[in-house]
This record gives C-alpha cells, structure tokens and sequence, in this order.
C-alpha cells in the first residue's frame, strides 16, 4: 500500500488565480490524501475562495510567518509523509513529485528541493541582490551546519512522519528561517537528508525583502548551529544554553 501524503501551502495575502491554478494541478497530479492551505491575515472573501478548492483551510487573522504556518499544518496532518511548497508556484507540480519520491520510497527520512543544485532547471532567474545574498548564505550554512547542501531556503521540502516526530520538538523559528532550522535539526538527530534537483521559477511579488532580512537569516542560522549542537550534547553550547532564556517551540504555541 502506497504511503499517504499531505501537502501543506503556507500562505500570506496570495495570488488567488495562481493560488487556485496550482492546487488544482497538486491535486490531479498527485492526488495527495489531504491538501491544506495554511492561510495568514486573510483579505476578506478570500478563505471563502479557497472552500470553493480541494482543500482544507485554516486561518489566523495575523501574520504567523512561514515557519509558524508550515508547523501548523504538519500537526494537522495525519498521513505518512509530510511536504509543503510556497504557494506562489515557483515550484512546478512535477519537480513536487520528485521531491516526494525519496521519502515514499523510504530512501530518505527527508527531501530537500534545490534550486542551486548543478542539475536544477531555472526558468526564470531572482534579482542579482537575492541570488548573490543566497549563494553566500547557502556557502556559510554548508561550513556551519552538519548537512552540506547547495541550497537551504528552496521551497519545498517532504518528511516521512516518523522523522517529523522527532524532530518537531526543536523547531523554534516562526518565519522564512523556518527551512534552515529544519535542516539542521535533522542533521543533528543524524536522520537521512536527500537533495533533490527541480524545475524552478522566481515568482514577482516576494514578501520577503533581501537586504531586510538577510542579518536576521544570519542570526537565525547561527541560532540554529546553536541548537543542533546541543542536540549533540556539545559542551560549549550546552553550558552556553543554560544562561540563555529557554524559547517556546512552534508546537507550543497557539495555532
């Protein structure tokens, strides 16, 4: 019996026609058990909209960011493998598919997509600002974090739903970091990690700014180098730990 899967769309003020094109075409490729979109400071109509859909849908009527809606709706879900992909669509259905495989086939305990990956297809490439701030943060993540990847921050990503299990308690970061943290949590439980090339297509209309947000991706990527080491019981970041105020994890958290 094939492993069930669920797909979750984390979404913030969304292009409805694109929103609706892509689910559609999630749920006739894939047929996945449950597709649910994870809906942030809805404009009015819009969860109306989505009903109309072959989803679930959950709203909060502020911005919980990334990581905080991702976590939402992986604890939602009852099925075998969990996946998301950003709800713009840069990711095509088939590239999703392919990330999916490794972790239906039991190869790996989690698939990472990859847009940096010699073998991925870029149909429309980012702005030079975002594509320099994301190589140079993809080279310092591989020399800090126990997993070597050309590409942390892509999109879309599947999990089997036992490694979920384990590593759900140690995620902490509510926002875009969210995908890092991930990563290097799995890395330091020494579950399996699979980079998985795709199709890929940048989006205009990003609700992320790079020059913005690019000190507060450093500080979250050291925070979570924090905290997978101590996952490895390292005795720097232990002892560091205990004069630190202890943080609340996602799962903790309201919904």
């Amino acid at each position: 019996m094939s492993p069930t899967v669920g797909v979750v769309l984390p979404a913030y003020r969304p292009d409805m026609d694109q929103l609706g094109t892509y689910i559609a075409t999630i749920d006739d490729a894939l047929d996945p058990q449950t597709i649910a979109v994870e809906l942030d400071a809805p404009r009015d109509g819009v969860p109306a909209q989505l009903r109309s859909l072959p989803v679930e849908v959950h709203t909060v009527p502020y911005r919980r960011g990334k990581g905080a809606a991702i976590t939402a709706g992986f604890e939602r879900l009852e099925t075998d493998v969990l996946a998301f992909v950003d709800a713009d669509g840069s990711t095509p259905v088939v590239s999703l598919e392919r990330i999916l495989d490794p972790v239906t086939d039991g190869r790996t305990d989690l698939a990472v997509g990859s847009r940096r990956h010699p073998d991925a297809t870029i149909a429309s490439h980012q702005t030079f600002a975002r594509r320099f701030l994301g190589d140079g943060f993809a080279w310092l993540a591989g020399r800090l974090l126990d997993a070597r990847l050309y590409d942390y921050q892509c999109g879309a990503k599947a999990i089997d739903a036992a490694a979920w299990e384990r590593v759900r308690d140690h995620l902490y970061e509510p926002g875009f970091a969210w995908d890092v943290e991930l990563i290097a949590i799995t890395a330091a439980l020494d579950l399996c990690i699979e980079e998985v090339p795709i199709e890929w297509e940048d989006k205009p209309g990003s609700t992320v700014s790079p020059i913005r947000t690019s000190i507060d991706l450093l500080q979250a990527l050291l925070t979570a180098r924090h905290r997978a080491k101590q996952l490895r019981d390292d005795g720097f970041h232990t002892a560091l730990a205990e004069h630190l105020d202890e943080p609340t994890a996602l799962i903790e958290k309201d919904r």
